[in-house]
């Protein structure tokens, strides 16, 4: 016994120094691609490297957020397959947990303190009467930083001493044990209701986003005839312009000739696209990529509508926390792997949709990045909210039933997650708003292509349901067609 006791220590020890290189190597690749995303959208000029260093760890702090959940999903799977395989003992539940904790304790780190103190620092010139530079301006950021810990610790104490009178008392001091967990429960919960907001209207706008990449079929429409109309259009308001001196009326209107101008060479750039897309690529392509964004979407609906009424039935389908996931002992879906594969396009497929929905909200459109013209401060911005929308990605899509897939760590410590009222809600609220964005999405997209293809938009009047009913629709089309 006692030479075996140092054996299985080392070898204890070999096994959390690879598990951890496997950490490393997973997020020193999501570091590069963060640089690269954001490299793709920073104005060079306005950057410091110690700033795009706290955006870029921010930002892959947010993919390994997002990858939680599917990784986890996929190596049970893995698992199940090649139960005695040599080559798979590295994927275990050891590996995945620390995964979890260490994604747990990251976001903290860039919510709390990183990503604020880069604001600051980006925001401060030193105090008056000390020396410009850079050391003046991080005492600054710091002063700041240790103001603002100071006034949220406070309204964390106040909001828990209203909640739980006693447990505040007692844990005053217990800073890491009680306020910080207590603080990401908040935030958590914050993101958890942006999701509630965003993904609706992101499940509904992506079909709007993905037909703009793709060329759609028209009906009954002559390509070439209208690619001529547009360009001959597209001329004369090319010489209007050119000949703005000599006219009194097109310099008053030059302003709005210019983006009458723009809307028309956009159009002729997607006519020229669409005469030279293969007839594949017209006519079924389009009509694909709707179908399946369309099941999708249908399919989510369908799993949280399941899920409604297994937490009326079934108080084991409540999301709860788990300290060891037993990987590989059973699928966490009743269809086996084909069923996980479609858990974990679901998931992606409503961060996707989440983040369309967030960039659409009026509220958020001014933080769009632009390419190569996003200051530093929307950097920051954006950051922050993806991150916010991507560690609330695990505790929604087990709160809607997405998964099966219990949350590990401090992730399933949330205390409204054992409220069955708000549970319930969550999921009535999230099932009601995407389905009336889907019928409201598919109804209009399906008018407002009939009556493109039937020609009734040229009509001097404004279109709408009351104007134009159906037979009008159909008696146009019939006669078109004769």
């Amino acid at each position: 016994m006692p030479v075996l006791r140092p054996l299985n220590a080392k070898i204890t020890l070999e096994f959390s120094l690879f598990l951890l290189q496997i950490c490393v190597l997973l997020f020193t690749c999501l570091y590069m691609l963060s640089y690269l995303i954001l490299n793709q959208f920073r104005k060079t000029a306005e950057f410091v490297t110690g700033e795009l260093w706290l955006c870029t760890f921010t930002l892959s702090v947010a993919v390994c957020a997002v990858l939680l959940l599917p990784i986890s999903i996929l190596s049970n799977e893995v698992l199940l397959t090649f139960p005695q395989s040599y080559y798979m003992q590295w994927l275990n539940g050891s590996l995945i947990h620390g995964l979890w904790n260490l994604v747990f304790l990251f976001s903290n780190l860039s919510l709390v303190f990183l990503m604020p103190f880069a604001y600051f620092f980006t925001e401060s010139e030193g105090f008056a009467g000390s020396r410009k530079g850079v050391m003046a301006r991080v005492y600054e950021a710091v002063v700041l930083l240790l103001l603002l810990a100071l006034l949220v610790l406070g309204i964390v104490w106040v909001a828990s001493a209203l909640l739980h009178d006693n447990i505040a008392r007692k844990s005053l001091y217990d800073l890491w044990e009680y306020y910080l967990p207590y603080l990401y429960s908040g935030i958590s919960l914050f993101g958890v209701l942006l999701l509630l907001l965003c993904t609706p209207l992101g499940l509904s706008r992506m079909f709007s986003v993905t037909g703009s990449l793709l060329v759609k079929p028209r009906l009954l429409e002559d390509v070439e005839d209208t690619l001529s109309c547009t360009t001959f259009e597209e001329d004369s308001l090319s010489r209007k312009i050119n000949c703005g001196s000599t006219s009194c009326w097109v310099k008053l209107n030059m302003e709005a000739l210019k983006k009458e101008y723009q809307a028309v060479q956009s159009k002729r750039v997607a006519l020229e696209m669409r005469r030279k897309a293969s007839p594949w690529q017209r006519n079924l392509g389009y009509p694909l990529a709707m179908l399946v964004l369309l099941a999708l979407t249908v399919m989510c609906v369908l799993m949280v509508c399941f899920n409604v009424l297994e937490l009326l039935l079934d108080e084991t389908a409540m999301p709860r926390g788990m300290e060891d996931p037993h990987l590989g002992m059973a699928s966490f879906s009743m269809f086996g792997s084909l069923g996980a594969a479609v858990q974990v396009v679901l998931i992606l497929y409503l961060m996707v949709s989440s983040v369309v929905g967030f960039y659409s909200s009026p509220l958020f459109t001014g933080l769009l990045p632009r390419a190569q013209d996003t200051n530093l401060t929307q950097i920051i911005a954006n950051c922050v909210s993806l991150l916010i929308l991507s560690s609330a990605l695990p505790v929604f899509s087990r709160t809607l039933g997405i998964t099966r897939f219990d949350l590990l760590g401090d992730f399933g410590r949330y205390n409204w997650l054992g409220n069955f009222y708000v549970v319930f809600l969550y999921n009535m609220l999230f099932a009601g708003l995407t389905s009336a964005s889907l019928i409201k999405t598919v109804t209009w997209a399906v008018q407002r292509e009939l009556i493109r293809a039937f020609g009734l938009h040229r009509l001097p009047l404004t279109v709408s349901r009351s104007t134009v009913p159906f037979r009008l629709l159909l008696a146009s089309g019939l006669s078109k067609i004769q």
